[in-house]
């Protein structure tokens, strides 16, 4: 944490923050909301939301996948891999849902991230749609998801997708195995075809047949809450 600005609106609710602030030796001060605009390029009529405090961060460290497999079977912990999901809510919410249920990190294969942030960060809507969840995760990318779990897969990783139209229902008696990555495919097109063949099983969420299939983010937390009381 290099620095907290906030708009006089907010000075309440950041009274605690402020002390903890003081106590770690960050700069913490009280601005013009037109400077919060101005530091994060947008204004609360384009759509901004900052809601009046800012923390600027030194930029985010990203995991190294073989480190990230490493602290998986170390730790005998869960993962989300993301693959192809575009949308930033998604993403985020997916983030959220796993730092909730207690995930180790989440792995983005190359096309789960913007362009813009391929090699910088997550967008910044995915970031807030999170709420503080990012903090909580170990993040990694790699520019070949298929081949980073076949690796994992070797360092003894299992590996389950979700699908839909998958004949294996995600029941509470079905063996994910320990260490476990759930990898979340496209929200129209699913999972691709080289990341679907490294996975172990393939399950989907059984349902009432209504509709045809859940949002991707809503799907992912029904499984992560399926998986972490496996």
């Amino acid at each position: 944490m290099q620095r907290i600005l906030y708009a006089q609106p907010v000075r309440r609710d950041v009274v605690d923050l402020e002390r903890w602030a003081a106590a770690k030796g960050v700069p913490c001060a009280e601005v013009s909301p037109a400077e919060i605009d101005a530091l994060v390029r947008s204004t609360r009529d384009e759509g901004g939301h900052h809601e009046g405090l800012v923390l600027v961060t030194r930029p985010r460290r990203w995991t190294a996948p073989r480190d990230l497999a490493e602290a998986l079977v170390r730790e005998r912990a869960a993962a989300v891999a993301i693959d192809r999901v575009r949308n930033p809510y998604n993403i985020g919410a997916i983030l959220r849902s796993a730092a909730f249920f207690g995930l180790h990190g989440a792995l983005f294969g190359a096309h789960a991230l913007p362009p813009t942030s391929a090699t910088a960060g997550l967008a910044s809507t995915t970031v807030r749609v999170a709420e503080g969840g990012v903090e909580h995760l170990a993040l990694a990318r790699t520019t070949d998801l298929a081949d980073t779990l076949a690796r994992m897969r070797e360092r003894g990783v299992r590996v389950i997708g979700a699908d839909g139209h998958a004949t294996t229902a995600a029941t509470p008696g079905f063996k994910y195995g320990w260490p476990v990555v759930l990898v979340m495919g496209h929200e129209r097109e699913g999972l691709g075809e080289r990341v679907r063949a490294q996975c172990d099983a393939i399950v989907a969420i059984p349902g009432g047949g209504k509709v045809e299939s859940l949002n991707v983010a809503v799907a992912a937390g029904v499984l992560m809450a399926m998986m972490m009381k496996a």
